[in-house]
């Protein structure tokens, strides 16, 4: 009876070491938005920054869901047309994993909400499935398959014109420690860069996927205002030379078409960057991939969340 109930004990033992095993995050390969007119955008994306559109998804009446902005190969912004003006425009951000259904059972087993059935395929073949953050930023778990769409357009539709190369993180608000924890201690993210814009308290805090290269940034304060929200929710691109990328932009006969001044300013990390907004409001951020003067950007003290 002891000697079963050893082993009993192992098993239960192995059974719970492999319910804590997080499966690989290897990076951001998409972000999605709503937008007023899909049109606009897309003339925003592909014909201003230079991006294709290789697929979308449609209803079976035609009616656009969903179009796919190709950055590279493993990263896309998505575009959706909104179902009233007043939607937020961030719909979800998404997180690249070879193991979507891994995930799901990790994450339930840290004893979060997570939905019920198991991952699936999509509407273009990638296995998914979804979670929510403790703020209620939705988070879609990616796994591609080879025959999803994506990895069928693998070393196709990534002209020379664009802008740039690779998205290196999308920032959203974060109000909640939960919600680090959410980050840090069940998804494994490691905080690697920390700013604060008055030097009282934190302004945003950059988290590296734990087996990948992109990042996201947590943004603290209000987002009362449309205006707000669309700075604070946003992408940023890498680009190795800001005056070639800002020389490029303003070669681009579809510039006369974007209205707002473009500047440059030195971030607090000490490297450069300029805002884009596309035509609802929502922040593109070029930022150079090295900072001014060649050494790491100071990185601030002051706690994440004021006590």
């Amino acid at each position: 009876m002891k000697v079963s109930f050893a082993l009993i004990l192992v098993a239960c033992a192995g059974l719970q070491a492999q319910e804590l095993s997080r499966p690989r995050i290897l990076g951001v390969p998409h972000v999605a938005f709503r937008v007023h007119d899909i049109e606009a955008s897309r003339h925003f994306y592909r014909d201003f920054l230079g991006y294709t559109e290789p697929f979308s998804i449609k209803a079976a009446d035609g009616k656009l869901i969903m179009a796919f902005i190709k950055i590279n190969d493993r990263q896309y912004v998505e575009l959706s047309p909104e179902a009233k003006p007043d939607d937020p425009r961030f719909l979800h951000l998404a997180l690249e994993t070879d193991n979507a259904e891994g995930l799901r059972q990790y994450m339930k087993s840290k004893g979060y909400k997570v939905p019920e059935k198991p991952a699936s395929k999509g509407r273009i073949g990638n296995t998914a499935t979804g979670l929510d953050d403790p703020e209620g930023d939705h988070i879609d778990v990616t796994q591609y398959e080879p025959e999803g769409s994506s990895m069928k357009d693998v070393g196709k539709d990534m002209p020379d014109s664009r802008i740039s190369r690779r998205l290196t993180h999308v920032g959203f608000h974060v109000s909640k420690p939960e919600t680090a924890r959410f980050y840090i201690d069940a998804l494994g993210f490691r905080e690697f860069w920390r700013g604060s814009a008055d030097g009282k308290k934190v302004s945003y805090s950059n988290l590296m996927a734990p087996e990948g290269t992109e990042y996201v940034e947590f943004l603290f304060g209000s987002v009362d205002t449309p205006e707000r929200r669309g700075t604070v929710y946003h992408i940023a691109l890498e680009v190795p030379d800001m005056d070639a990328a800002l020389a490029k932009l303003n070669a681009n006969p579809a510039r006369k078409d974007y209205r707002r001044p473009i500047e440059v300013h030195t971030g607090k990390n000490h490297k450069r960057q300029a805002n884009l907004f596309d035509p609802d409001g929502t922040r593109v951020e070029l930022m150079e991939d090295h900072t001014v003067d060649g050494l790491p950007s100071p990185m601030t003290t002051l706690p994440m969340f004021e006590k």
